[in-house]
């Protein structure tokens, strides 16, 4: 048997509990950021703009906190890390969905007609 790698673990779990998080807000959103009023149907651009500006705010905010620590303002370097982790996942989480999103227009563009 392998051993398990704790920090691994918990990274994982976090990225699980961030997208399954990412999903239910962009399931459940109000006419201003996922649904289109007009219709009560979810609108794919709004929820895609809505977690670009959520992943945008939490890379603002891991800067602020890490200029913060440099400093000297704070002493918390459990936090500043957990922020710019946060922010790592984000955006890992980002270009992946971005990836996918690129290969399926592809196979969708190379389908016969």
């Amino acid at each position: 048997m392998s051993t398990i790698d704790q920090s691994r673990l918990l990274q994982m779990r976090s990225s699980i509990l961030n997208q399954n998080e990412a999903l239910q807000r962009a399931a459940g959103r109000g006419a201003a950021g996922g649904v289109d009023s007009a219709a009560g149907t979810p609108d794919f651009g709004s929820a895609i703009s809505a977690a670009l500006q959520q992943v945008n705010a939490q890379q603002s905010k891991a800067s602020e906190m890490t200029e913060a620590y440099e400093r000297g303002d704070t002493h918390d370097i459990v936090s500043v890390m957990i922020e710019r982790q946060k922010a790592s996942l984000g955006f890992e989480t980002t270009l992946q969905v971005r990836n996918k999103l690129l290969s399926a227009y592809r196979d969708i563009m190379n389908m016969p007609v």
